[in-house]
């Protein structure tokens, strides 16, 4: 097989080693660290974490084609290292080796190792070295971002200690980022779940379509939150229009009236309704203090947000936040827009003046963090970048990112006649949101500007680590 090739990225954390460690440790690292342009699908798990002999199966996707990693823990050193290797996989070979170390007075270096030997000899280090490299160089520039901005946030709330926190909606966009930001995070986290709960991951059961929540299983949790409801992406058919209103309604009454018996109460309930509530408003700049709009979504929102009456007048503390446009590569409209995009068949929707007020995901998972631990954030709470674009620019943006032309635009009458009423309130329609609420208690954007969020979450930023690259002497 000849020489392996060496890439190396090391970082400096804001936390001692021992708090970086740890949180490499828990539930739902690996989750938190697959990157949300990659497709990774975990098959089987065994074994304690990262600790030796510990084992996990992925398929992953390579191009068009899906392929199994198996990957077995060989090496852990409590605080300071801990080593994968591929048995079996796309590569010749793979040993990837994860090192820590104080960088004192409060500081640790996160360095990731990765010896490799592409498939096919030399053939494969002739013609896939480079693509390897640019790829191992998008993945751990995001894996770093990520990690650093985790552990600054927990950070910021450590001395509040570990919470207990129950999520609904746990599988979605927002749910699937969440849970693992706060397990690693070291907070327990308790699923509503539709199904059969595990009962080893301490899921409750409820079934918000019935009025069933099994209320005594709640006992003891410090917060919730509420992510649960139909996906309002779909042709508002009458039917789908009562859907829509009523898996968000009814779900919450159920889940706010099971609250409000429980014998030790939550301090807290964070629920995600939408900056819909707004409606159309053109140019107007809207903040928490704008009454509501008119529309569909503007009607489903504010029903939304009065059934958590319950729990308010249990003296359980509400934050809704009203989310803007998503933006993640593994879901919601960039995932859906992107593909036209990378085809060189995007471009404004409508007439592009419409206002699009948007919102990393890693931001709107930030913001339900701070939410939790900010006793005088209450009420509606805009969760949207402080810095909104109109439509067209977005649209010139995503192009710039993509390095791909913008100029083939979508006319309104193209959008009434695909998407019916939604594309007229979701696409053509739009307001101007500011986030004053969470400005004014200090919160700390992420992502807060469209080009960089775009680039982060589609894995075209290479910035943040130190690389290096190089042959290494390593046996076939």
């Amino acid at each position: 097989m000849g020489k392996s090739l060496m890439f190396d990225a090391r970082s400096r954390m804001p936390v001692p080693a021992s708090e970086l460690f740890s949180w490499h440790a828990r539930e739902g690292a690996f989750e938190r660290l697959t990157p949300p342009w990659e497709t990774t699908e975990v098959l089987e798990r065994s074994g304690d974490g990262i600790q030796e002999g510990a084992r996990v199966v992925v398929r992953i996707r390579i191009g068009p084609v899906a392929q199994r990693w198996e990957a077995r823990h060989t090496k852990y050193i409590e605080g300071s290292l801990f080593q994968d290797e591929q048995v079996s996989g796309p590569f010749a070979s793979w040993v990837h080796t994860h090192r820590v170390w104080p960088e004192p007075p409060d500081s640790s270096v996160l360095e990731d190792e990765v010896v490799y030997a592409p498939p096919l000899g030399a053939a494969g280090r002739a013609f896939g070295g480079g693509m390897i490299r640019r790829r191992l160089e998008r993945m751990f520039a995001y894996r770093h971002a990520l990690t650093r901005e985790d552990l600054r946030r927990h950070a910021a709330f450590a001395g509040q200690g570990p919470l207990t926190v129950a999520v609904t909606g746990a599988t979605g966009l927002v749910g699937g980022a969440l849970v693992p930001f706060l397990t690693t995070g070291g907070h327990q986290v308790r699923r509503l779940v539709r199904g059969r709960p595990n009962a080893a991951r301490g899921d409750v059961a409820w079934n918000p379509a019935k009025g069933e929540l099994d209320v005594a299983a709640l006992e003891g949790v410090d917060a919730v939150v509420h992510l649960a409801g139909e996906n309002v992406a779909q042709r508002w058919t009458p039917q789908a229009k009562e859907t829509i209103l009523r898996s968000r309604t009814d779900g919450t009454r159920v889940l706010c009236e099971g609250l409000a018996r429980l014998q030790k109460k939550p301090r807290v309930l964070v629920c995600l309704t939408g900056i819909g509530f707004y409606g159309n408003r053109q140019d107007e700049v809207v903040t928490e203090v704008s009454p509501p709009g008119e529309g569909f979504l503007a009607t489903v929102c504010r029903a939304w947000e009065a059934a958590t009456a319950p729990a308010e007048e249990a003296g359980i503390r509400v934050v809704h936040l009203r989310t803007g446009v998503v933006l993640d590569a593994r879901g919601g409209a960039l995932a859906k827009m992107a593909p036209a995009f990378r085809m060189g068949g995007g471009g404004p929707l409508g007439s592009g003046r419409q206002w699009m007020s948007w919102i990393s995901l890693e931001d709107v998972v930030g913001l339900t963090h701070f939410a939790l631990f900010t006793p005088e954030l209450r009420g509606p709470v805009n969760a949207v970048s402080p810095q909104p674009v109109r439509q067209g620019d977005f649209a010139r943006t995503l192009g710039r990112v993509l390095s791909r032309p913008a100029v083939f635009p979508l006319p309104a009458v193209a959008v009434r006649t695909l998407f019916g009423e939604m594309g007229q309130e979701t696409v053509l329609e739009g307001a101007h949101v500011r986030p004053e609420a969470a400005e004014r208690q200090g919160f700390h954007f992420m992502l807060p500007e469209l080009e960089s969020a775009l680039r982060f979450t589609l894995g075209l930023t290479t910035q943040g680590p130190q690389f290096t690259h190089g042959p290494a002497q390593v046996a076939p």
